[in-house]
């Protein structure tokens, strides 16, 4: 079971949340996740899709902090889902040394430079903020270890794939995974930037 070969915290927090079952999706893509490749993963609402990118996230860190740089690093669609998935983050790193920050829009650019540079394990933003904190060299994407995009469906809908584009061209030697309900043409053409060799799993 996927569940069983996780980090002990993360074990605990399901068994505290009483989540014992993996969904199907879960059973198709966390393993096909831990095992560093980069992901499409396709399934419809409700799959269990964010649960999945929090516990691998978490798993690939072990569950603790460790330097100051962002060693993982989630976007989002916009601002409400930035601090929506913080929340669920906070469920599964309470108790656990690692740091969650989420680059909240309505802040000051300059007050996000200087609490990321505090020392954050995971960041989650928006592509425009996220490509903003690039620009000014605001975070430092050396230690990047995952990058997801949760619901990357948003992708086809507004044009974020310049900024998607430049984001990814900072960070190398990192696993990328993007989940989606479905795979289309614009989430596709990104296997010939940052998603090389990627595994599609879908439900």
């Amino acid at each position: 079971m996927p569940f069983r070969k996780l980090h002990p915290h993360l074990k605990e927090k399901l068994a505290e949340f009483e989540i014992t079952t993996p969904t199907p999706f879960q059973k198709a893509s966390i393993s096909t996740i831990k095992s560093g490749a980069n992901v499409f993963c396709n399934a419809p609402e409700n799959s269990g899709k964010t649960t999945t990118l929090i516990l691998t996230s978490l798993n690939k860190l072990k569950c603790e902090e460790v330097g100051t740089a962002p060693r993982a690093i989630v976007l989002v669609e916009n601002n409400d889902k930035a601090l929506e998935l913080y929340d669920v983050f906070l469920k599964y790193t309470r108790s656990s040394s690692l740091r969650v920050y989420v680059a909240n829009e309505r802040e000051h650019i300059d007050l996000l430079k200087s609490e990321i540079f505090e020392g954050v394990d995971v960041l989650i933003a928006t592509p425009k903020t996220m490509h903003k904190l690039l620009l000014l060299e605001g975070v430092n994407t050396t230690q990047v270890k995952i990058f997801s995009i949760d619901n990357a469906d948003f992708l086809a809908q507004k044009n974020y794939s310049a900024e998607v584009l430049s984001i990814t061209q900072s960070i190398t030697k990192c696993q990328f995974v993007m989940y989606s309900e479905k795979m289309n043409p614009t989430l596709k053409r990104f296997e010939d930037y940052f998603m090389q060799f990627a595994k599609t799993v879908a439900v």
